[in-house]
């Protein structure tokens, strides 16, 4: 929690997030669905999910301090949970400044995240596309305007870090939409949406901000092999 509120100030510059260090390829993907199917996602999976969901601190905006919580994942209940970004998060009262919130990521349909697709959560997850917004598409490009991606995207509040998420491996994100969408028990809470740019962020998202997707391949000039 720490952490996210210390990007949180980075933010306030308009420095994007810096990406969390994706987590290696899961061992056993052979058990894991690589996309969504007719079939309900595998026990593997859920377990999968629930392991990425937890080693990446989602709780630590989205609420709740374990799985057993009645209050897990359901987002952000006071204004203690929430992130004030651009100048006011270092100086108070200070303009630029927007109020954003963890939502509830349940799937409760009228609340949470219920009324979205396995692909919708993917490409919030891949993209940072707000899932309300962005279209049940498979997307192939990273450029506004192709491959189904939006014209005019609506991205993610900070200081969700998906720019991190979006190097984790397809079987790896599947697997926390799947266990998002069955894994978790839907909780009627309504958060107030996160407050943002007249962009949605889009500016602070450029490929010169965040880098490009995929990365460079190993090694770049500050790599080395051993």
């Amino acid at each position: 929690m720490t952490e996210l509120r210390k990007s949180s100030r980075f933010f306030a510059l308009l420095v994007p997030l810096v990406a969390i260090v994706a987590f290696t390829h899961y061992a056993a993907l052979g058990a894991v669905r690589k996309s969504p199917t007719a079939a309900k996602p595998t026990h593997e999976q859920i377990l999968r999910g629930r392991y990425l969901v937890l080693s990446h601190d989602c709780n630590g905006c989205h609420g709740g301090t374990n799985p057993a919580d009645p209050q897990w994942l359901s987002g952000s209940y006071s204004p203690i949970q929430e992130f004030k970004i651009g100048p006011c998060a270092i100086t108070p009262g200070a303009q630029p400044c927007w109020t954003t919130r963890a939502r509830n990521l349940t799937p409760d349909n009228a609340t949470g995240i219920g009324r979205f697709s396995e692909r919708q959560l993917f490409n919030s997850l891949r993209y940072g596309l707000r899932p309300g917004e962005t279209p049940d598409v498979v997307i192939t490009s990273t450029t506004p305007g192709k491959g189904n991606f939006p014209a005019n995207p609506r991205y993610l509040a900070p200081p969700m870090p998906w720019p991190g998420w979006r190097h984790m491996a397809d079987a790896d994100l599947w697997a926390i939409a799947a266990y998002l969408k069955y894994g978790v028990k839907p909780v009627s809470h309504h958060v107030e949406d996160s407050e943002g740019p007249p962009d949605f962020w889009a500016s602070a998202y450029t490929v010169e901000k965040i880098g490009p997707y995929p990365a460079p391949p190993f090694p770049t000039a500050q790599e080395r092999k051993f």
